[in-house]
C-alpha cells in the first residue's frame, strides 16, 4: 500500500468485522528517536493463539469471500523492511492489538498519507462504532474520541457538514503538531 493510512483503514476494518464496538488508533511520531509507532486495538472476538501465529501468512484468512488475506502480511513486511518490528496480541473474546514500528527516516517507509480522511471514512461508515484516534508528534498530542463528540453533539456523526468540519479540524491539528503552522 502506498500510505500508512490505508494499512490503518484495512486493520481497523478487520476489527470492525470481528465485532468490535470500539477501535483505538495511536500514531506516535517520535522524530527525535527516529521512530514511528502505529497501534490499532479492537475489542472484537479476538483470535486463538494458533490463528495469531499464522495470521500474517498471505494465504490464511478468516474471510469466506476470498482465500487470501494480504493486509496483515503486507503491514508486517512494510515494518520489517523499514528497520522496524511488528506484533499481534490477541485473546479470544477480548480483542486484538496490532503494533507496527518503523525507523522514521527510512527511505522505504511509506508516508502516513491522508490519515484525517481515513479516520473520517471510518467514522462516517460505522456510526454505531466508536473510535479513539490519538496522534502524537514529538510528545505533542491530538486526540479525537467519538464517544465524547457524540455526548457533546447529542447526535450521530453522519452529517456530511459535520464530517467535513471534523476532517478539516484534524488536518489543522496535525499541521500544528508537526510544526507546519
Amino acid at each position: 500500500m502506498r500510505e500508512i493510512a490505508l494499512h490503518i483503514l484495512d486493520i481497523a476494518e478487520n476489527g470492525i468485522t470481528a465485532g468490535s464496538d470500539l477501535i483505538q488508533i495511536l500514531i506516535d511520531e517520535n522524530r527525535i528517536e527516529n521512530l514511528l509507532k502505529v497501534v490499532i486495538k479492537d475489542y472484537g472476538k479476538g483470535m486463538s493463539p494458533e490463528m495469531v501465529r499464522t495470521v500474517t501468512d498471505p494465504f490464511i484468512t478468516t474471510r469466506t469471500t476470498r482465500r487470501i488475506g494480504l493486509g496483515l502480511s503486507l503491514w508486517k513486511e512494510a515494518a520489517k523492511r523499514c528497520g522496524g518490528d511488528f506484533s499481534i496480541e490477541s485473546e479470544p473474546g477480548k480483542g486484538t492489538v496490532v503494533t507496527a514500528t518503523f525507523r522514521y527516516d527510512h527511505i522505504d517507509r511509506a508516508p502516513i498519507g491522508d490519515i484525517a480522511g481515513t479516520i473520517t471514512i471510518l467514522i462516517a461508515g460505522n456510526p454505531d462504532i466508536d473510535f479513539v484516534y490519538d496522534h502524537v508528534i514529538d510528545g505533542n498530542r491530538f486526540t479525537i474520541d467519538t464517544r465524547e463528540l457524540k455526548g457533546e453533539l447529542k447526535e450521530s456523526l453522519t452529517d456530511p457538514a459535520l464530517l467535513f468540519h471534523l476532517k478539516k479540524q484534524m488536518e489543522e491539528e496535525l499541521k500544528k503538531l508537526a510544526g507546519n503552522e
